[in-house]
């Protein structure tokens, strides 16, 4: 953007840090990676209520969660600029949060796999919430990644297949691994850029227990299995689907080494998240063009 006037660049970064930092990125990558969902797994229900649903869900979630991260600990760019919009960020929440009971009720004959999605989605941020009672949860050493991942996971693959009532099918359950060790992979690359800040916080997560090595070969694990569960689903879907998978897991490869040297927000929250949607975005362009 550097030929565009200082004031048009301006502009710009405000209006690009508002898609990112308000969580409408996000909510978009989640409702990218449920149409994938319904495409590859073939399910069939009420597509735009769960949609509507996902969308209210997320931005209620992650505006929680960012309105409740303290700035004492970090330099983010993001939680500076959560820290003075905090107005903002809590009426996003608001609105997501009335807008998801909303379409919860729509949907409330799946009442109970919808309540599981809304605690594991609590669980994360829990432990930045100011009271004793959720405390003991930033102890548990594993808590933030596998909460982190399950939800994602739970949201995006297995709730619509539970609303669809497909059953627990081999596609369904190759399909949940392949998203949820890319996802697990990810969250490892944002666990280890956060480590410090979660120290100072009291959040305790893998990175905090294993080494540099170990931690990297759980990493390096995550995106071969990854790449496993997609290519044995073959049988279930087309050869360019797959490969869709498998460019997503070897972009996060690639990125790897930049990502652990770069703690730039824009590399994370716009670069590392979009890459859970990646394939997404690959299998609607692949669909659009035939």
């Amino acid at each position: 953007m550097n030929y565009l006037y200082p004031g048009t660049r301006k502009i710009m970064r405000t209006l690009f840090n508002f898609f990112l930092f308000t969580s409408v990125y996000i909510s978009c990558c989640a409702l990218m990676m449920v149409w994938q969902t319904n495409q590859l797994l073939q399910l069939h229900y009420d597509y735009n209520t769960y949609y509507a649903f996902v969308f209210a869900a997320t931005m209620c979630s992650y505006n929680f969660h960012w309105y409740l991260t303290p700035a004492i600990y970090s330099s983010s760019e993001r939680i500076t600029w959560a820290q003075q919009n905090k107005v903002l960020q809590l009426s996003l929440c608001a609105i997501g949060g009335l807008g998801a009971l909303f379409f919860f009720w729509q949907l409330r004959a799946h009442w109970l796999p919808l309540s599981g999605a809304a605690i594991l989605t609590f669980l994360y941020s829990a432990p930045k919430v100011p009271h004793k009672t959720f405390n003991w949860l930033s102890k548990i050493a594993i808590g933030k990644t596998l909460f982190l991942t399950f939800v994602w996971t739970y949201v995006t693959t297995l709730l619509p297949a539970f609303i669809a009532d497909t059953g627990i099918t081999l596609d369904v359950v190759l399909f949940t691994c392949h998203r949820f060790f890319l996802i697990y992979a990810i969250c490892i690359l944002f666990d280890y850029r956060d480590l410090e800040s979660d120290k100072k916080e009291g959040i305790r997560s893998l990175i905090t227990y294993l080494s540099f090595k170990n931690l990297f070969r759980v990493y390096y694990c995550s995106l071969l299995m990854a790449a496993i569960s997609a290519v044995l689903l073959l049988p279930y879907t087309s050869l360019p689907v797959i490969c869709t998978l498998l460019i997503a897991v070897l972009a996060t490869a690639i990125i790897t080494r930049k990502a652990r040297n770069t703690p730039s927000d824009y590399m994370f929250y716009f670069i590392l998240d979009g890459f859970m949607m990646l394939s997404a975005v690959l299998h609607m362009l692949l669909a659009v063009s035939i």
